[in-house]
């Protein structure tokens, strides 16, 4: 039977992608390395190479698909001997509903099951119950069957606020596809279902006293709400891309479920400022120019190994300690940002790490990052005193346990040693800390690890 190509997880993290682009057309011979598409993740844009050799006999998803799910027949492939007229209905992308909360229909068992190769790729969303379904004679989800519809039909249906379970699909197979959902609308029912829901509907219901969107609403319903509050108003709507999307849900995970406690210190800067300023000079013939985040790179990698405890991971049911201090710097691009990941920092001298972090830097900016690249650490950084922001808190990025913010240096009046006042370049520095994984002793300790590091900066070059 022929192959069916699937949707790949191009990172440990992703469930769905945009199809890009298709490399091959139908009819294509190909061979094993040679390039199928261009996959977009939430990160970056990726290309698929087959893994098996044969002749594309269809592709199933078309090239700017959104959505995809992880583990979806996106093409077929065949043998020698086979033609497309051995491609039957089973090879159709078999999607669930992402926004059903019903239970998913138990795989039938099939006689001659076509093979398929990417199901390594998707066994993290199997592991979590994300097998593809197999294809159901209706679009409906009432008798508790998923629900299959177009990623289209998807992305109009959570615009529209609409209940795809409530909508009778017309394309194969009962698919729901654009056109039932444009022609649906809010709050529409099937008519089975609209006479056991009206009695309800009819039932007098007590008074609350709260807002109308006070309750958790699903997203698609949420938009529609808000678009109403805002219907008398000018605005333009932006839809969400994939790291978007990404970014909201990590920083809402982040926030919900990590209890956060904040540590913060002033830092003075001029012995620091002093001593960049001469090293620069020495590295100028070899075109190395060291910035203050490079020092505060490194200060953080060595505070991690003074303070082993603290170099750890939140792993669920327990606690990961690392060895090395890999630490993730944040990069803002257009749209997001990326954890760009500096593996070995304490064992770095200060100029590798400088080249390392500009070229990561730039393949951030330009999408071009190795998930391997942005994913790992222990530890981040977020700078945004380059932009004069004093001080400010950063959210944790999971699994990390901390993650240090910092502002920028400014010249202020402080007192020194002998008790006397004197101008000086401070820096204010906040530590984000994941209770669970460091406690506040640890985490003060931890904060003046770097903090010694930066006033004292010849210790970096021990």
């Amino acid at each position: 039977m022929p192959t069916e190509i699937l949707m790949p997880a191009l990172s440990p993290t992703m469930e769905e992608g945009t199809l890009a682009k298709w490399l091959v057309k139908e009819g294509d011979t190909v061979s094993s390395g040679d390039l199928l598409a261009e996959i977009e993740t939430d990160k970056a844009t990726m290309e698929f190479e087959a893994v098996d050799e044969g002749v594309v006999g269809k592709i199933l998803i078309a090239e700017g698909t959104e959505g995809v799910k992880v583990n979806t027949p996106i093409a077929v492939l065949l043998e020698d001997g086979e033609s497309a007229d051995d491609i039957d209905a089973s090879t159709e992308p078999k999607q669930g509903d992402a926004d059903s909360h019903a239970e998913p229909a138990t795989p039938k068992a099939e006689t001659s099951p076509a093979k398929g190769y990417g199901d390594d790729a998707g066994a993290a969303q199997q592991a979590k119950g994300g097998d593809a379904a197999p294809a159901s004679s209706g679009g409906s989800g009432a008798s508790g069957d998923r629900v299959f519809a177009s990623p289209l039909a998807r992305r109009i249906a959570a615009d529209k606020g609409l209940d795809l379970s409530q909508i009778q699909g017309s394309g194969p197979n009962g698919r729901i596809v654009k056109a039932d959902v444009e022609s649906a609308k809010p709050g529409q029912k099937p008519a089975a279902a609209a006479s056991s829901t009206e009695k309800a509907a009819q039932e007098p219901k007590a008074e609350t006293g709260k807002s109308p969107i006070a309750e958790p609403a699903a997203p698609g319903a949420q938009a529609e709400q808000i678009r109403k509050m805002y219907a008398d108003r000018d605005y333009e709507e932006v839809k969400l891309d994939g790291m978007r999307r990404t970014i909201a849900a990590r920083l809402t995970e982040a926030k919900q479920t990590i209890p956060h406690f904040y540590l913060r210190r002033d830092i003075k800067l001029d012995a620091l400022l002093k001593f960049r300023s001469q090293l620069n000079k020495q590295l100028e013939a070899r075109g190395v120019k060291l910035s203050v985040n490079d020092f505060i790179i490194k200060a953080s990698a060595l505070a991690l190994q003074a303070v082993p405890d603290a170099n750890a991971v939140w792993a669920g049911d327990r606690v990961l300690k690392l060895k090395p201090s890999d630490v993730a710097v944040a990069v803002a691009i257009e749209g997001g940002l990326f954890t760009p990941v500096l593996r070995d920092a304490e064992s770095r001298s200060l100029s590798s790490l400088s080249a390392q972090m500009k070229d990561l830097a730039k393949r951030a900016r330009d999408k071009k990052l190795a998930p391997h690249e942005y994913q790992g650490g222990s530890f981040a950084i977020s700078n945004l005193g380059m932009f004069g922001i004093d001080n400010f808190d950063a959210v944790i990025n999971p699994p990390h346990g901390a993650i240090l913010a910092v502002g920028a240096g400014v010249k202020k009046p402080v007192v020194n040693a002998e008790g006397e006042v004197e101008v000086a370049t401070v820096m204010s520095v906040t530590l984000s800390v994941d209770h669970r994984v460091i406690d506040g002793a640890m985490g003060a300790e931890l904060l003046k690890q770097i903090a010694d590091a930066l006033e004292n900066p010849m210790v970096m070059l021990a």
